[in-house]
């Protein structure tokens, strides 16, 4: 039977399919995003994709009551990387699908190369690069120290010869890189396209399950950021991993924006280095390393990653404007909520941030997105506004809300104990906090504040 092909239309932004060009997309609004496509049709085409060739077609199966399956034979693979196992939840799970994405040159292939000298040692790893020949690849092994006879290099574009490969070997662990250069011959558009990236994905998916290999994919960024491809791409896989940092600096924070084994809350913190990522088992002591002393506009806050404390520097520059419409500059920390907390310290306080340009930045590259942070951010403005240092060895923490008042956060205790390991003597907290506490905490005085009035009263006494 002759195979039967249909042209339709795809967004590239979020993988709309129409039967007609338009010039914007109606489902995510973008202009121009619409690309022209040839895809299969039969009888066994599904999405373009012939997969009765490709020999996974599923027979059918009755379903299973829940009661009657056992989870206790979970098995985790232990990647030899505390950081990396920590966001995976455990370990990376068998059968699953991990997409690792990240910008260009933030060390995506490097830990994923990396990890193989501590699998290869009981497993056996097949490595598949379509970006890279296989010279290339042994030459950055060789650097990273990256060497094993467990250890199984391809250079291939052809998902049908990948899957026909994995299923002659039998690898136990499987790596893409990256799934912008997959392509299927039953698919007639070009790799990289919204097309090629969903079939091949879902196809590497189906054998991950299948043969219960876990697979790690790498994907690719846009120009905004956002994962290449379409959005189902990150509905496919079981695990989201996404590398965050600046390429001009060596620190990189590992975060899994999606994990069905694990919390998503947990980060990974690595440094790079000229023989590769090193884990960064202290990030607080390197977020505070060079934290300068007798300066105002900078204050510590403690806030929660997953299960881990993390103390972070918070900056503040406030300075006269010469514009009509001082400027606002938040980084590391969200815009609108440092225009309220200004609102906030004019209204219920009295000082004065209407005709000041004011820059608030995280020190290290950490974004601030807990509640928590308010506290800090207020004092840091506050400190630069008067010009007076914030005392060097106080920890503040506390979300303030839209009344002046300091509303309690979770974990303190635990925030509390990295500080007093780290060498604070002083907390302010919010009060509630400060009632509720459990333990007793040598060296280190507690101060529980109600409103912002209190807590700023507390850090000039310091």
């Amino acid at each position: 039977m002759a195979q039967k092909f249909k042209t339709i239309y795809v967004c590239s932004e979020c993988g709309y399919e129409t039967a007609k060009w338009l010039g914007k997309c109606p489902s995510c609004n973008s202009w121009n995003s619409l690309y022209e496509e040839v895809v299969a049709t039969g009888k066994n085409v599904q999405n373009g994709v012939f997969t009765e060739d490709l020999g996974l077609n599923e027979n059918i199966e009755a379903p299973q009551n829940i009661n009657e399956l056992s989870a206790d034979s979970e098995h985790r693979y232990f990647t030899g990387v505390s950081e990396l196992d920590r966001v995976l939840g455990g370990g990376l799970v068998k059968g699953s699908l991990v997409l690792l994405s990240g910008d260009p040159g933030i060390g995506k292939s490097t830990l994923l190369l990396q990890i193989c000298s501590y699998l290869c040692r009981d497993l056996k790893v097949l490595y598949v690069s379509g970006e890279e020949s296989l010279r290339q690849i042994k030459l950055r092994a060789d650097r990273l120290g990256v060497s094993s006879d467990n250890l199984y290099l391809l250079s291939q574009t052809s998902v049908e010869s990948i899957i026909n490969t994995i299923s002659k070997h039998t690898p136990d662990v499987v790596m893409i890189d990256s799934i912008q250069t997959m392509n299927l011959s039953a698919v007639t558009s070009s790799s990289g396209s919204v097309t090629q990236v969903r079939e091949c994905t879902s196809l590497f998916m189906k054998l991950a399950k299948k043969l219960e290999i876990p697979i790690f994919v790498v994907g690719h960024v846009n120009k905004d950021g956002a994962i290449a491809g379409p959005k189902v791409l990150e509905h496919i896989v079981d695990t989201v991993l996404y590398f965050e940092g600046d390429v001009n600096m060596s620190y990189r924070i590992l975060r899994a924006t999606k994990n069905r084994f694990g919390s998503t809350n947990e980060i990974g913190v690595f440094e790079m280095q000229s023989d590769g990522l090193h884990e960064v088992k202290n990030p607080s002591q390197m977020l505070l390393s060079e934290r300068p002393t007798g300066v105002s506009g900078t204050c510590v806050v403690c806030v929660m990653e997953g299960s881990r404390p993390i103390l972070a520097e918070v900056q503040a520059l406030v300075s006269k404007s010469g514009l009509a419409a001082p400027r606002r500059v938040s980084t590391g920390f969200d815009y609108s909520k440092t225009a309220l907390l200004l609102a906030v310290l004019e209204k219920r306080v009295g000082y004065f941030f209407g005709n000041l340009d004011t820059y608030v930045n995280v020190i290290g590259g950490l974004r601030l997105d807990e509640p928590a942070a308010d506290l800090a951010v207020a004092a840091a403005l506050v400190s630069s506004l008067v010009d007076r240092p914030v005392d060097e060895n106080a920890l503040v923490f506390g979300e303030i809300g839209l009344a002046g008042e300091i509303r309690s956060v979770l974990n303190a205790e635990d925030r509390i104990r990295e500080a007093c390991r780290l060498g604070f003597k002083k907390c302010i907290i919010p009060k509630q906090n400060a009632e509720k506490l459990t333990s007793e905490f040598e060296g280190m005085e507690i101060i529980g504040v109600s409103n912002i009035k209190e807590a700023l009263r507390h850090l000039k006494n310091s």
